[in-house]
């Protein structure tokens, strides 16, 4: 109804229909995506003197969600504890909804407890939030819950299963919920089959996910079935089977969901099964896709064929934002960051955005702090400033350029516009810059509600600058709140952040231990096979840096060699540990050597602690 049509029911004085006018007015501003208009519509409905019902509350509360608005989702929620309308399923699931979808999982948990009547619906909300904010263990125990409590899960509850397992990598996990599912019944559902064929190919086993495809029967195969199997085969490499079950899909007129299936082919494929893709969307006609486009400008420039990807791009008779973020990201990648800065150069200004994202990055991971600085001033001539994103990638690209007072005078000017990952790119950088303190201080503000709530890359961005502070005991306290406040379950990158800190305090074997119970590798891989090597050659004990190396090499693993780059005049120069192939290292050397003797002679001409050179 429009706001007009809506006007003239509020002057005929009906209370039932003067409600409904605002519900559908609220409910309009929602799912045109406009949230805050929804939210001043019903304070405005509340001013008028009208009092919401239970249709109002449910759409106020999805627009807290969507304007990720804390202030009002609490404002909202008081206004609902006074109305009579406070025990309404419909409304009490809605605001479970909202806390989860906040991460605020403590006040989700409290409201459920709280909830008079709590059916399946509510169980499978509470089970969506779970895994939604990537806790499995959460999500596995409150299933077990739900068994407990004699409420028998439906294809539903699954499917959410099955996709917490799939996105925490647990083949194990995987398994289980497959046995519960057959064991219930549910596994011939097709939603529920889907959803195992994709989360088996996820966690890397593609017999399981075939076998899962197979008990599904040729009639209930959908072309969301056919799409599942085409991405496992293309996640595997097998492109001659994801070709065949894309035309599969097709047949079973799954025209709506073609251009997303080769998207999502490309962004698992190398340059040769790229190119069977890119020409199989061209026959499919949809060579003028704009994701599709997009998609295969990325392929090209991941494989490192920046002609091909540029060819794409010129050749597209519609290009988006996205698609200029794309090549400009893609000549960064491969290191041509002049060509990258023309082309953004040539851009017009509405579409400026997720570009500058794009070479703002590539500068901060090319070390070019001028090129860098450009950047800024330039974003902020054309009031690209003024953009979170754009705040986010300057704050990382000074993070990386050494920075870091740049970056927090970026990250006090942006107030209330601050996203948890403005947070977790100062976590991150502090650390990085050798300022751990400050780093868990800003996560302490997190941990206490005066921030955005920490998510995992949070976390790890926390456990990372306290291991470059040789921190355990400060780490140990991080993984206790990320587990047991958060719900959060650590992957293998956190643990081997705990691992590596442990085998520095000389605990090797508890760091052993933590990584396989992890299911990962020791302190992340080849580096951790290494230090164990060097430990166990300080103290003599050869043999055991035999055992080490050989582990390292039967399971394939190599240490990357360290290195590092400085940008010199708009020049990257690259150096690698033990490199001696720079025409300029005896320069480069004799000059190093001068600087380290000349800072042993007298510290305090270079303003350096004595301890500096301990």
């Amino acid at each position: 109804m429009s706001a007009a049509a809506a006007q003239r029911l509020l002057r005929q004085g009906s209370a039932s229909a003067i409600i409904a006018a605002w519900n559908r007015r609220i409910k309009e501003a929602v799912d045109g995506g406009r949230p805050g208009d929804a939210l001043l519509l019903f304070a405005q409905m509340r001013r008028a003197g009208h009092r919401p019902d239970r249709l109002t509350f449910p759409s106020a509360l999805k627009a807290c969600a969507a304007a990720a608005d804390e202030a009002a989702a609490f404002a909202v929620h008081c206004a609902t504890a006074k109305s009579p309308s406070s025990s309404d399923p419909f409304v009490q699931t809605a605001l479970l909804n909202l806390y989860l979808k906040l991460r605020r999982l403590r006040h989700a948990a409290l409201l459920f407890d709280e909830m008079p009547q709590r059916d399946l619906v509510t169980h499978n909300a509470m089970l969506m939030g779970f895994s939604h904010l990537g806790s499995l263990s959460a999500a596995l125990g409150f299933f077990l819950e739900m068994n407990l409590a004699a409420l028998s899960p439906d294809p539903v509850s699954f499917a959410i299963l099955a996709e917490a397992c799939a996105a925490a990598g647990s083949l194990s996990a995987v398994k289980s919920a497959h046995g519960h599912a057959i064991r219930a019944g549910a596994a011939g559902d097709t939603a529920v089959a889907n959803t195992f064929v994709s989360g088996y190919s996820k966690c890397g086993n593609l017999m399981a996910a075939e076998a899962a495809f197979a008990e599904l029967p040729d009639g209930r195969r959908t072309a969301v079935s056919w799409s599942s199997m085409a991405a496992a085969y293309a996640r595997h490499g097998r492109c001659a089977e994801a070709a065949a079950c894309f035309s599969e899909m097709r047949r079973h007129r799954g025209s709506a969901l073609e251009a997303a299936c080769i998207v999502s082919l490309l962004a698992v494929s190398g340059l040769s099964h790229g190119e069977v893709l890119h020409s199989l969307a061209i026959r499919a006609g949809l060579a003028e896709n704009s994701a599709i486009g997009n998609a295969v400008i990325t392929m090209y420039c991941n494989s490192g064929d920046d002609a091909a990807a540029r060819r794409q791009f010129e050749g597209m008779p519609s290009k988006t934002g996205a698609s200029w973020a794309a090549m400009i990201g893609g000549h960064a990648l491969s290191g041509a960051i002049g060509a990258a800065v023309e082309l953004f150069a040539t851009m017009d200004e509405p579409d400026k955005l997720a570009a500058a994202v794009a070479i703002i990055s590539a500068a901060g991971r090319a070390g070019d702090l001028e090129l860098g600085r450009a950047l800024h001033r330039r974003a902020i001539a054309t009031g690209l400033d003024s953009q979170a994103a754009t705040c986010n990638s300057l704050m990382d690209m000074y993070m990386k350029t050494g920075c870091p007072g740049e970056a927090r005078v970026l990250f006090n000017s942006m107030g209330s516009a601050r996203t948890v990952v403005s947070y977790t790119i100062m976590v991150a950088g502090l650390g990085l810059n050798g300022r751990c303190g400050e780093a868990l201080g800003l996560l302490s503000g997190m941990l206490g509600g005066a921030a955005p709530s920490p998510n995992a890359v949070t976390f790890l961005a926390a456990l990372q600058a306290c291991r470059h502070g040789g921190l355990l005991e400060e780490a140990c306290g991080v993984l206790a709140a990320m587990v047991g406040e958060f719900g959060l379950r650590p992957s293998v990158e956190h643990l081997a952040c705990m691992a590596e800190l442990m085998g520095r305090r000389g605990r090797v074997g508890a760091a052993r231990r933590l990584m396989e119970a992890g299911g990962g590798e020791l302190e992340g891989g080849g580096a951790g096979y290494v230090g164990l090597a060097k430990e166990r050659a300080e103290e003599g004990r050869w043999g055991g840096v035999a055992e080490a190396l050989v582990a390292m090499r039967r399971r394939g693993m190599k240490k990357v060699a360290g290195g590092s780059w400085v940008s010199v005049e708009g020049r990257r120069r690259s150096f690698l540990a033990q490199d001696g192939s720079h025409p300029e290292t005896k320069l480069l050397e004799a000059v190093i050597f001068g600087l380290d003797d000349a800072m042993r002679a007298d510290p305090r001409d270079f303003d350096l602690p004595p301890s500096f050179l301990s």
